[in-house]
C-alpha cells in the first residue's frame, strides 16, 4: 500500500504530524500557564482581594464580559474578591444629557447637588446593577451594593489644592470610617460584594448628617482593602501603568516600593494623584501589595493575581520580599 506524503496537503487537506505538533505546543503552553498560577493560587486562596473596577473595561463589551469571568474565576479559586466600582464614563455621559458640563479638580469630580443626584442614580442604578448582571451569568455570586448600605462608609468633605489655593469640591468625600460588617457576611457566604462608590455624610462627632457624599472610587476601594485587612489591592486604570517620566512610555515602572512612589507624588499628573493615594494609603494600611494595572487588556486581573509579570505596576511595602 502506497504512503501518502504528509506534506502533499491537496491530498489530505492538512498535515496530520504539523497538527499534531501544534496541539502539543499548545497544551505545553496551557500547562505551563496553570503551573504557573498553581503558587498564587495557593498564596491568595482563603484571602481578601479588593479589585477596583472602573475605565474602559467598563464601556468596551467584550472587556466588561473578561473582567465578570475573571472574578467568577478568582472565586472559584477560593480567593475572597470584592469589587469597588466607579462611573466615570456613564456619569459624564449622562451630564451631557441634560447639559451639566464636567468639572474636574486634582482628578476629582466637582460635584454639586445635581450632580451629586446624577452620580448616585447612575452608580447604583446602572453601573452596579450592569456588573451584578454580567457576574450573576457565570452563576449566583454577586450581591450590590453601596457605601450607603448598611452605614458602611462614613465619609467627610474633602478639598482640593491647586496651586496653593484651596478649592471647594462641593458634595465630595474622603472614606474617615469603614463598617465591613457587612461585606464580611457577604463573603462568608461566598458572595461577591460589589460596591458603588458614594457614602452618607458624617459630622464630627460621627453622626449623620443625610447628605451623600461623592466618593473617588480609588480611594474608596483602598478603604474598603484597609478596612477588611486585605491582601491585595488592585486597581483598572486605562494606561499600562505607572511612568517614572511621563509620556517617555519605555519608563513604564512594573514594582516599585511605597517610599519612592511617595517622593514622586508631587510630579505626578492630577488624574493620576488619586488612584496613587489610593496605592499608597492601602499600603500604609498594611495591604501587602497594591497594583495599578492595564484595565484596556482583556483578563487583565488574572494576569495580576495569578502570573508572575502581571499588566501594570506593583506597589509594594518598603519591608515586603
Amino acid at each position: 500500500m502506497n504512503q501518502m506524503d504528509p506534506k502533499d496537503e491537496t491530498l489530505l487537506g492538512k498535515n496530520p504530524i504539523a497538527q499534531l505538533d501544534a496541539a502539543r505546543t499548545e497544551a505545553r503552553e496551557k500547562s505551563g500557564v496553570l503551573i504557573e498560577a498553581m503558587p498564587w493560587m495557593q498564596r491568595f486562596r482563603g484571602k481578601i482581594v479588593v479589585v477596583k473596577y472602573g475605565g474602559n473595561a467598563m464601556v468596551d463589551e467584550d472587556l466588561r464580559a473578561a473582567f465578570a469571568a475573571d472574578i467568577v474565576f478568582m472565586r472559584l479559586a477560593g480567593i475572597r474578591v470584592v469589587v469597588v466600582h466607579g462611573g466615570g464614563p456613564q456619569i459624564n455621559e449622562m451630564l451631557g444629557r441634560v447639559g451639566i458640563e464636567p468639572e474636574f479638580r486634582e482628578g476629582l469630580r466637582v460635584t454639586d447637588e445635581p450632580t451629586m443626584q446624577i452620580a448616585r442614580m447612575v452608580l447604583v442604578g446602572q453601573v452596579g446593577r450592569e456588573l451584578v448582571g454580567l457576574i450573576n451569568q457565570h452563576g449566583p455570586y454577586a450581591i450590590g451594593m453601596s457605601g450607603e448600605d448598611a452605614r458602611l462608609f462614613g465619609a467627610r468633605r474633602r478639598a482640593a489644592e491647586v496651586d496653593g489655593e484651596t478649592i471647594d469640591l462641593g458634595l465630595v468625600g474622603a472614606v474617615t470610617q469603614v463598617r465591613p460588617e457587612s461585606i464580611q457576611d457577604l463573603l462568608d457566604a461566598e458572595r461577591i460584594p460589589v460596591i458603588s462608590s458614594i457614602a452618607p455624610e458624617i459630622d464630627e462627632h460621627g453622626d449623620p448628617t443625610g447628605r451623600v457624599l461623592n466618593i473617588n472610587a480609588d480611594l474608596a476601594a483602598a478603604a474598603i482593602a484597609e478596612g477588611l485587612d486585605a491582601e491585595k489591592l488592585v486597581m483598572l486604570t486605562d494606561v499600562e501603568g505607572l511612568y517614572r517620566d511621563w509620556p517617555d512610555r519605555a519608563s513604564l515602572i512594573p514594582e516599585i516600593a511605597a517610599s519612592e512612589l511617595r517622593e514622586m507624588l508631587p510630579g505626578l499628573t492630577a488624574g493620576m494623584i488619586p488612584k496613587a493615594e489610593a496605592l499608597l494609603g492601602a499600603i500604609d494600611a498594611g495591604v501587602r501589595t497594591a497594583a495599578m494595572i492595564d484595565g484596556r487588556i482583556e483578563h487583565a486581573v488574572l494576569l495580576e493575581v495569578f502570573t508572575t509579570k502581571g499588566v501594570g505596576t506593583m506597589v509594594r511595602r518598603d519591608d515586603y520580599v
